[in-house]
């Protein structure tokens, strides 16, 4: 008998039970839809009952199925400010140490940092945590402007509405975008937003967060365009030098480098949800050619543009049955 791919959820005293339920809710349809994946919400101490904000917990399951699991995600933590909750740290450094995959929701990104899971990795957080986070682990390259970070091993999303995203691009990468789509139609959200969280911040504080956040909102508005740095430094008032400086500062990518990222973000989402030939997609990205987006698409997910729609796309796949 196959075994399925476990998932346990780290519930702890100070987990905000919003996050703790929206994971629960799309890993559990996942099970419901293909019987994916076998979760478990579980705590330090079986049965133990422990306060997240006015509502007390109790958890079935114990620390012990942190190392039953292959997946293990830590929803987010009412106050940052207070010291980690018992033994979480420990438990977490020895799950990323046996193999395991890590996720944070929100401000769980912050017990992932202090246990040190995400020294030298890029991690996506709220806007309004980013400076906090950066300033207390200065290992970490803190990205507020995405709505979530996929290092491999280590995942992380901006907030709790991104913790959705997150979850559905789990699915999608570890069951296909059918399933994926499947779960947000049921759950009436995106299947996939595009741009960051740039669009959702009030413009006094993304000014102060991030000063050249309009302007990658702008780029991945016009994305098919021919876009040369002069334009984008002339766009945020610098000088060429001290543009490519701020943003690769900000970024931890050149312009270039992160122009061609978004790119093959929107070829994939085009390749998952239409039908358009590879060459229209390319120029519709901002690639000069079909060949320039297959090259990128290679090096970026290790499988080609079309290997890739055959796998993904949902053209002539089997309805699905929500009467089960």
């Amino acid at each position: 008998m196959e075994v399925k791919h476990r998932i346990a959820i780290l519930a702890y005293s100070g987990v905000n039970v919003f996050e703790l339920g929206l994971v629960f809710e799309i890993f559990e349809l996942s099970r419901v839809l293909r019987n994916c994946y076998d979760v478990t919400i579980c705590s330090e101490q079986p049965n133990e009952k422990f306060k997240a904000g006015p509502i007390s917990l109790v958890t079935e399951y114990g620390i012990e199925e942190l190392a039953r699991a292959n997946t293990i995600i830590v929803p987010g933590w009412i106050d940052v400010d207070l010291p980690p909750p018992g033994n979480v740290l420990e438990h977490l450094r020895r799950a990323r140490a046996a193999g395991k995959r890590i996720v944070s929701i929100c401000s769980g990104v912050f017990l992932l940092a202090a246990a040190g899971l995400l020294d030298g990795h890029r991690a996506a957080v709220h806007w309004s945590q980013a400076k906090i986070l950066a300033e207390r682990y200065p290992k970490i390259h803190v990205d507020a402007d995405v709505l979530y970070v996929d290092e491999g091993h280590v995942l992380s999303s901006a907030g709790r509405a991104a913790g959705m995203d997150l979850c559905l691009h789990i699915v999608r990468k570890d069951h296909g975008g059918k399933i994926a789509r499947s779960i947000a139609q049921r759950m009436v959200i995106p299947a996939f937003r595009d741009g960051g969280q740039a669009q959702y911040i009030p413009h006094s504080a993304q000014t102060q967060i991030d000063s050249l956040a309009e302007l990658k909102e702008w780029l991945l508005q016009n994305l098919d365009r021919k876009i040369d740095i002069d334009e984008m430094a002339a766009r945020v008032c610098m000088s060429r030098r001290t543009f490519l400086r701020r943003f690769q500062s900000a970024t931890q990518l050149t312009p270039g480098e992160w122009l061609i990222r978004e790119r093959v973000a929107r070829a994939r989402t085009l390749l998952e949800e239409t039908i358009m030939p590879i060459e229209h997609i390319a120029e519709s990205v901002g690639f000069a050619s079909a060949d320039a987006l297959r090259h990128h698409f290679r090096k970026r997910f290790g499988v080609s543009a079309v290997s890739y729609r055959s796998h993904f796309r949902t053209k002539n796949s089997e309805p699905v049955n929500w009467d089960i």
